[in-house]
């Protein structure tokens, strides 16, 4: 048997890969569904907001240590200019906001009612926003200095000034952000999912194809037993999985330097598994179709849905209530939800992940077996 089974092996493999557009097929996608999540999410940083800084107050100190607290946001790129220039690179769009300081600022400001001060875009409170939320923190922080001086001047430049020197440090320390790796790494997933569900049952359709041309009957002619023919499939299709899977991961790991949270060993290992739901998923499907055309109208009707609700295009958490439930009937919601774990840590939850995931290729194998025990007609294979 097992001389039988690598020769089948060998025969099925030489087959698949005839055509150069299988080669494309079964190792080009997943290569290019990592191309395309890599474009998706790679204008997802936020360019630098640019600030124009008119400042009409002269020397004032209050002046100057506003647009020096500007200047100083993060994410915030200022430039000083002239009223009329600042209004002309507004409207250009070279700038997206501009400071406008006038005359008297300084005093309206220590006398605690800050007026002579707006912000001016051309763009809207969605890139004002953060620049006024920060000024009014600051300015709010000026006013109650004022009031706690009580119109003393000197009392008023002695606590302004401490202020300013800040008699209290913050340490700052940056973390890397992982959300864009993850969601990127999660979206290659989802195409690889999507891409190996469809090599299985292109490969799969190799059971009908060889009922369809007759290889399928000379084969059998031959001591070869039915059971070793679709086990030389499965293996096929196993194999040409593993190494879509290790193609796939190695270009986004080392390809792109893309983090996927966890051990790509991890990672590989439940790609595998869902691997084999895949397998025993296109067998069902071929076991209860008449034709390979039919095969490839139930896959479609089948695989692209279940993807999109599992959430394998995009996150399930923007979903409603009811198709997230639905979503949950899928292999492929239980493979990212395990993936999901161990990005997160918790690895209390994979044993049950697993055991769902072998239950769902149990079933799809035995829905096979079944249905392929019973149909042994070949006389509808014209």
């Amino acid at each position: 048997m097992i001389k039988d089974l690598a020769w089948l092996f060998g025969f099925m493999l030489r087959g698949t890969f005839r055509k150069r557009s299988s080669w494309m097929l079964y190792l080009g996608l997943p290569v290019v569904g990592v191309l395309t999540s890599v474009l998706l999410y790679s204008g997802t940083q936020s360019p630098p907001l640019r600030v124009a800084i008119v400042n009409e107050d002269g020397a004032a100190r209050i002046a100057a240590d506003t647009a020096a607290y500007v200047g100083g946001l993060r994410e915030v790129q200022v430039q000083e200019l002239g009223r009329e220039e600042a209004k002309k690179e507004i409207a250009s769009g070279s700038l997206d906001v501009a400071l406008l300081l006038e005359p008297g600022f300084s005093a309206a400001a220590a006398a605690g009612h800050p007026q002579g001060i707006a912000l001016e875009s051309v763009k809207g409170a969605s890139v004002t926003a953060y620049v006024k939320s920060m000024l009014d923190a600051y300015l709010s922080n000026v006013a109650a200095i004022s009031r706690a001086a009580d119109g003393d001047g000197a009392a008023f430049e002695a606590m302004y000034a401490a202020y300013r020197d800040g008699a209290f440090k913050l340490t700052a320390e940056s973390a890397r952000d992982t959300s864009v790796a993850r969601s990127m790494s999660a979206q290659a997933i989802g195409f690889l999912i999507l891409f190996m569900l469809m090599s299985a049952v292109n490969l799969s359709e190799m059971l009908l194809k060889s009922r369809e041309n007759r290889t399928y009957l000379r084969i059998l002619s031959s001591p070869v037993p039915a059971g070793t023919y679709v086990l030389a499939n499965t293996l096929v299709n196993l194999s040409v999985m593993a190494v879509q899977i290790a193609l796939a991961l190695g270009v986004m790991r080392f390809g792109f330097g893309i983090d996927a949270g966890m051990p790509l060993a991890e990672l590989g290992a439940l790609l595998l598994l869902f691997g084999l739901v895949s397998v025993s998923l296109s067998l069902a499907i071929v076991a209860f179709s008449r034709s390979s055309a039919m095969a490839s109208a139930l896959s479609n009707f089948i695989i692209t849905p279940s993807c999109l609700l599992a959430g394998c295009f995009f996150p399930a958490s923007i979903m409603p209530e009811t198709i997230r439930r639905i979503g949950d009937f899928m292999p492929q919601r239980w493979v990212l939800t395990s993936i999901d774990a161990l990005q997160s840590g918790q690895y209390a939850d994979i044993p049950l992940h697993i055991a769902v995931l072998l239950a769902f290729a149990l079933v799809f194998f035995l829905a096979a077996a079944f249905k392929l025990g019973r149909s042994d007609d070949t006389r509808s294979f014209v």
